[in-house]
């Protein structure tokens, strides 16, 4: 038993102090017996020991609990790109926006806009949210992937069916990351945040792109009102993008396993079609169809999501 790094441990600190304070008092008590123990000095033991284990068992459930937070923590960034299609793709890509975002406040999540592109018709070309909220990671994990879309768009004369794509990430944003990166190989770029807001907006550039040149990831945030915070946002999700790359890279070395996983977390793959004309909704990993697309648009995505965990 480790009782330093307990109590390095902010979570656990407190029950470190006791079990330590336990353990002096179960320590005095053997030292007075003297190796002959009268039954009210077992009692005491006895006592004790019962004490020591109830708090053992109890950093070890706070443990546990940090560990699996670690690995699903309830913060992650959803980056959402219009792939093929042109203006079709954006529109596309904002509902799917628009989808995440509709169920993150049914889930009672908290959701905010860190960098958005949009077209002229108010479609994303990118958009990047984080979202905070109970096992949001590990509920999103599998919506990584290429979405596709068929449908006859507004703009259609002819009425011919189109397919559209956008591509989702779903990165984890990890309190302690496994990659250190090297100053020199950063670029900043700062402008001007876009959209409404008071005179600082307009006239202070505090966005932050950040750019990592060895790999051409780059990450931008401009949802701050200060350039140092947005600076901080940006770096956080940069380190999300590198860990994602860098656990794919790992994947693509075990690919004989890769048939009994749901996905590869890869933003290549097509995990889904939205298919309008017929009200229905395909997983491809799953080979399973879901029916009435606006109620899904609108954010209902439990039964999907249910699916996929339970698979």
């Amino acid at each position: 038993m480790d009782l330093q790094t307990y109590k390095d441990n902010p979570k656990t600190a407190y029950l470190a102090v006791e079990l330590e304070r336990l353990e002096s008092e179960e320590k005095e008590l053997m030292e007075l017996a003297a190796g002959d123990l009268g039954d009210l000095a077992r009692e005491d033991l006895t006592r004790i020991k019962e004490q020591k284990d109830a708090l053992v068992a109890e950093i070890q459930k706070i443990l546990a609990q940090e560990k699996k937070e670690e690995e699903f923590p309830n913060e992650a960034i959803v980056e959402i790109r219009a792939g093929v299609g042109g203006e079709e793709a954006a529109l596309f890509a904002r509902e799917l926006a628009d989808m995440y975002g509709a169920y993150a406040t049914h889930t009672g999540w908290n959701l905010r806009i860190l960098s958005e592109s949009k077209t002229d018709l108010d479609g994303y070309k990118e958009a990047v949210f984080e979202i905070r909220g109970q096992g949001v990671y590990e509920r999103l994990r599998f919506e990584t992937g290429v979405h596709r879309v068929q449908r006859v768009p507004a703009t259609e004369k002819s009425g011919r069916v189109h397919t559209s794509t956008a591509s989702v990430a779903v990165l984890p944003l990890r309190k302690k990351h496994k990659i250190e990166i090297n100053p020199a190989d950063l670029e900043y770029e700062f402008s001007r945040a876009g959209g409404a807001g008071g005179q600082n907006v307009n006239k202070v550039e505090t966005a932050v792109r950040i750019i990592h040149k060895p790999t051409g990831l780059d990450a931008r945030s401009q949802a701050e009102r200060s350039q140092n915070a947005n600076r901080e946002r940006a770096m956080a999700v940069l380190l999300a993008k590198l860990e994602q790359q860098q656990e794919e890279e790992e994947r693509q070395k075990y690919a004989a396993t890769r048939a009994e996983q749901i996905g590869t977390a890869d933003r290549s793959e097509k995990i889904r079609t939205y298919n309008i004309l017929q009200d229905r909704m395909t997983d491809h990993r799953l080979k399973e169809s879901w029916h009435n697309l606006p109620t899904i648009f609108a954010g209902e995505l439990d039964p999907i999501l249910d699916a996929l965990a339970a698979h």
